[in-house]
């Protein structure tokens, strides 16, 4: 059972560091776990009859202790990042070295067969053995025990002091020395007791033994976790587009990496407004200074004037940072895309707002140019006309039926010109439009329907382009509802609404409009949204038919 226990504990440690290892090949990590699972057995050579091989198990009986406080000062990273890590390390491995020598060569297992964990008196002998006397082996196993206990106390300091300054993403980087901490304090307090009152344990030392060797297999497990969670965490940045994606904005792009990486000191960093290279700012526009050498942060860069700004933990796993940098990259370009689509929409909605006024007024021109130009002349001409057929009536006694005949039909003809004219005018744009508003031009519009139309439209001017839009609305609504809805009745409404002005055109017939396949609709439905406003229809078959118009009036 003893054999099974300590391959349990030495190889979780071995195939921890192997792997880790062959995952992180210049983090030395990995090296150092490997040492620790190959260490735990050095002290089981006490148990061979070889004097040689019993001496070495002794004298590196506690080599395993001092390499596990160099891993846990020297995790994540691999590397003692202080001189008073280095210190502690250097102690440790001293002690060992000069201390356990010391002791192995005034021990005698014959003579205290109890002063190993093996609790073997037929092991041996020690063939570094100089002088067997048992009170000055107490003596200096004593001053050794509390050395190691001494040191592990000032391990512990550095690693709660370095769990204290440390931010939440490197907190759980670090998780593994935290559990490597609870089974230091285990081993602290059995020391202790064991050299208190050596016997106080009793039948009890053997079976501490299970927990105790339990708890420190929980150490490599907890670095397995630990890499198993940054794998998940790279899984997680998988999915940072398409989280980012509802709201491609640097602000929350930052808090979601914020999240996602457990790091409240994550900050990103963006081009300088300035222009200035190397100069930078965070999402909310504050100057973002690069973390200096020693500050406990880091920066990568995402590519040319953006970088991350991040606990330096988090260099650790390069894989990870590197998928982070991809998908902000891809966020960033997906902002700018979407920047310069709404740029363009933008543009070509104000370019067809421009072409829609300049058709406007190209049509108030036409309209001018018809009414005072050719309708003016024709209505001159139907003036003489009439004068003609007044003076042949007064001067010519019996004038010719046929040149009555023609008089009368030259004056029907320029009647129905007349006519035609003025409605081509009013078709152009009305002139009522221009000099009264939207309200009169649409009961003027509504008089002359070919079905009853009642008007409830508020009084007031608004901007030309809205006026005219909102007219040819109801010009095509009462169009369609004449031709194709069966309508007996058709009403008129508008309303100025906020920034708004709202037009509703409703009538009672069989309904049925389709705004996709009616090209009149579809028209109409491209005229308003280039003018910035909205047209929706509703027409359920049976149901009549109402057409909605909000254009903006501001």
């Amino acid at each position: 059972m003893d054999l099974v226990r300590d391959l349990a504990v030495g190889w979780s440690y071995a195939g921890a560091g192997l792997i880790a290892w062959w995952r992180r090949p210049t983090n030395r990590t990995g090296r150092l776990m490997l040492a620790e699972g190959l260490t735990w057995f050095l002290g089981n050579l006490q148990g061979t009859a070889v004097p040689l091989l019993f001496a070495l198990g002794a004298w590196g009986e506690a080599l395993n202790l001092a390499v596990l406080a160099h891993l846990l000062l020297a995790f994540p990273d691999g590397r003692l990042a202080t001189a008073w890590d280095r210190r502690v390390v250097a102690g440790g491995y001293g002690l060992v070295a000069i201390g356990g020598l010391v002791r192995v060569t005034v021990y005698d297992p014959a003579a205290d067969g109890a002063a190993t964990y093996l609790s073997c008196r037929d092991c041996g002998p020690n063939a570094l053995l100089l002088h067997s006397g048992q009170q000055l082996f107490e003596a200096i196993d004593l001053v050794y025990r509390w050395s190691g206990a001494l040191l592990t106390v000032v391990c512990l300091v550095a690693l709660v002091r370095r769990w204290r300054v440390s931010v939440p993403a490197r907190r759980r980087i670090l998780l593994p020395a935290g559990v490597a901490i609870a089974v230091a304090v285990a081993f602290v307090g059995w020391e202790v007791l064991y050299v208190l009152a050596p016997d106080a344990l009793g039948a009890a030392n053997a079976v501490l033994i299970w927990p105790s060797d339990a708890s420190q297999i929980a150490v490599p497990i907890a670095f397995l976790a630990t890499l198993l969670r940054m794998r998940l965490r790279r899984a997680a940045v998988g999915n940072l587009v398409i989280e980012v994606g509802a709201d491609p904005t640097p602000r929350h792009m930052q808090d979601v990496l914020v999240r996602v990486l457990g790091d409240p000191s994550l900050r990103l960093g963006l081009p300088s407004p300035t222009g200035e290279l190397g100069a930078y700012v965070d999402p909310d526009g504050k100057p973002l200074r690069l973390p200096a050498p020693g500050s406990g942060l880091s920066a990568t860069p995402v590519e040319e004037q953006v970088v991350l700004v991040h606990d330096a933990a988090l260099d650790e796993d390069q894989e990870l940072m590197s998928a982070v940098s991809g998908s902000v990259r891809l966020c960033l370009r997906n902002t700018r895309l979407r920047s310069e689509a709404v740029t363009r929409s933008q543009e070509a909605k104000a370019f067809h707002a421009r072409l829609l006024r300049a058709v406007d007024e190209e049509r108030q021109r036409l309209e001018r140019d018809l009414h005072d130009g050719a309708q003016t002349r024709l209505v001159f001409a139907l003036m003489k006309l009439r004068r003609l057929d007044a003076g042949l009536s007064s001067h010519v006694p019996r004038p010719s039926p046929d040149l009555r005949h023609t008089v009368a039909e030259a004056d029907r003809a320029l009647r129905q010109a007349l006519d035609e004219l003025r409605d081509l005018a009013r078709g152009i744009h009305p002139a009522v439009l221009t000099r009264e508003g939207l309200a009169p031009a649409i009961t003027a519009l509504a008089e002359q329907a070919e079905i009853p139309v009642l008007v409830m439209v508020e009084p007031g001017r608004f901007a030309p382009l809205t006026e005219s839009t909102a007219y040819f609305a109801v010009c095509e609504a009462l169009s369609n509802a004449a031709k194709y809805s069966g309508a007996e009745v058709v009403s008129v409404s508008g309303w100025r609404d906020g920034d708004r002005l709202v037009i509703e055109i409703t009538d009672d017939g069989v309904g049925g409009a389709d705004e996709e396949n009616g090209t009149g609709l579809r028209g109409l439905a491209d005229r308003v949204a280039a003018t910035g406003g909205t047209l929706r229809v509703t027409s359920p078959p049976g149901g009549g038919t109402r057409a909605r118009v909000e254009l903006p009036c501001e």
